[in-house]
């Protein structure tokens, strides 16, 4: 799906490759488009991107994905420098800004495309986020909240989602965005 080489925020590129010194991870927490708001305006991250993760039919489009055919999920490549910003930090980001105890969905957005997902690039990375969620889900559990549904496995194939999605917040800044403080603090 052809994109912009440029994110229209921060100027830099959307496509690999990175500088090296940088570390990817990918975020699934319903529509992208406020996930992706959140993590660019994160200091310490170099770029982001909105697109598809988690499935299995090559080059998705947004209308595929929307049948929960392709096994997709609305889902955020976040390119940081782990020097300026740890894991932890961007763990807080996500953890604290959907439900990620609701199953196949966030909000009125229902559908495997929605789901709550962490795909990280390293075993270091999955292993800091099981662990982000044992530590998130006793902060839930004191605030009588259900158990998390997210899903954390190794990022397979990220496809970039189709221009119009790309930083669609800065493009339309009265968008829609379901994303939010979601009572519990991460830490």
């Amino acid at each position: 799906i052809p994109t912009s080489d440029v994110h229209f925020v921060t100027g830099r590129p959307i496509h690999g490759p990175f500088p090296a010194n940088m570390d990817t991870i990918v975020f699934g927490m319903g529509c992208f488009w406020g996930a992706e708001r959140l993590f660019w305006q994160v200091p310490g991250v170099y770029t982001t991107a909105a697109g598809y993760a988690g499935g299995t039919t090559p080059n998705p489009t947004y209308q595929e994905t929307c049948t929960s055919m392709t096994g997709h999920t609305e889902a955020v490549l976040v390119v940081f420098d782990p020097d300026e910003v740890d894991l932890q930090a961007l763990f807080k980001v996500f953890w604290e800004n959907h439900d990620p105890t609701q199953y196949m969905g966030q909000g009125n957005d229902i559908g495997s495309q929605y789901r709550t997902a962490i795909y990280g690039t390293t075993e270091a990375q999955l292993e800091a986020g099981r662990e982000s969620r044992v530590s998130y889900q006793s902060k839930l559990d004191e605030s009588g909240f259900g158990q998390i549904t997210t899903e954390i496995a190794p990022a397979g194939k990220f496809y970039h989602a189709e221009e119009v999605h790309q930083q669609y917040l800065a493009k339309i800044p009265n968008g829609y965005c379901n994303h939010g403080f979601c009572q519990v603090s991460y830490n």
